[in-house]
């Protein structure tokens, strides 16, 4: 029994080191007196927003939720209250020849008109593999066409927010896309890329994580990332504030001197084992980066604030805690 004694003893001391380790670690940081919210934060928007009527009938939507002049103002009014400049109302899926949804004419500038204060970049692009072939130079031909046409009919727009999902680490016909995108759209045009979170141990997939090489190609080609730091499937609330503040350093030390918004979650996808809300929400995402933010003796250049993922499911509580935990009084 002694030769089995001592081990079992030293597994259970090691096990009890660990245990009260791991309730005193904190990897989140508290952050209330608004000095990381440089006022040019981010929002993902719903389609409503800007598209065409045909949408509204496909997908038996109610137009005059969005066709309001009220409800245009209160969104404007919410949004600048909470700092947020650069708006990406959704203008997906393009269609597998490469054209992007049309918008509504009226509908669009009625919004550029309400939100002049505002960056406001229709957010494009689809599903790899089903709307987007980026690697067929015909799509990537209408595609880019179908862009440079939507800028040039509504020239207040200040450029795009392209999302492409999954998108493989290191596709070289992504980087060809952007650089296509780059020489043809209207000089002084943002592109601005929803960009996939660094590796991690836990999920060892190249779909939807990008290295640092592959950053530093995507945010020269770029005048903004934004990082989507969710659908983690992790459960672990410290443990999701930990992967957090390891994001946020290596996303904008990897992405030169490109700015970054760093994207946070706001919504439910229960029951899809690849998010949480419990675990992935604004208090915690917030948590992490301002632990990730403190590091350093002088805000980076490149951090931007943070983008909010995504607008309708935004409820009143987590915009108190948004304020409360980020904003600037």
């Amino acid at each position: 029994m002694r030769r089995y004694l001592r081990p079992i003893l030293l597994l259970t001391a090691v096990a009890a080191i660990a245990a009260a380790a791991w309730h005193r670690w904190s990897p989140g940081t508290t952050v209330t007196d608004g000095r990381h919210d440089l006022r040019t934060n981010g929002i993902w928007l719903q389609h409503g927003w800007i598209g065409d009527d045909a949408w509204f009938e496909r997908n038996k939507r109610d137009r005059s939720r969005f066709r309001n002049d009220a409800r245009i103002r209160d969104l404007a009014l919410l949004l600048a209250r909470h700092g947020v400049r650069d708006l990406f109302p959704h203008l997906c899926p393009c269609s597998p020849d490469g054209e992007i949804p049309p918008a509504d004419s009226l509908q669009t500038e009625r919004f550029l008109d309400r939100f002049s204060g505002f960056r406001v970049l229709p957010w494009i692009g689809g599903v790899l593999g089903k709307h987007c072939f980026p690697e067929s130079p015909e799509w990537r031909e209408t595609f880019v066409s179908s862009v440079v046409e939507l800028l040039r009919d509504h020239p207040r727009l200040a450029g795009i927010h392209l999302n492409i999902e999954p998108m493989p680490d290191g596709s070289e016909a992504y980087l060809l896309l952007l650089d296509e995108l780059r020489q043809a759209i209207p000089s002084g045009k943002i592109v601005s890329v929803a960009a996939f979170p660094p590796p991690m141990i836990t999920r060892p997939f190249p779909a939807v994580h990008w290295d640092q090489q592959y950053y530093g190609e995507v945010a020269r080609r770029s005048d903004q990332i934004v990082p989507m730091m969710y659908d983690t499937s992790i459960r672990s609330v410290k443990y999701y504030r930990h992967i957090m503040r390891v994001w946020s350093l290596q996303v904008l030390d990897w992405s030169g001197n490109t700015p970054v918004l760093l994207g946070v979650p706001s919504y439910d996808d229960a029951g899809t084992g690849y998010h949480l809300a419990e675990t992935e929400n604004i208090g915690n995402a917030l948590a992490g980066i301002h632990a990730a933010l403190e590091t350093y003796p002088v805000l980076p250049q490149n951090y931007a604030g943070v983008a909010i993922y995504c607008e309708w499911e935004m409820d009143r509580n987590e915009w108190v805690t948004f304020g409360r935990e980020f904003g600037r009084r």
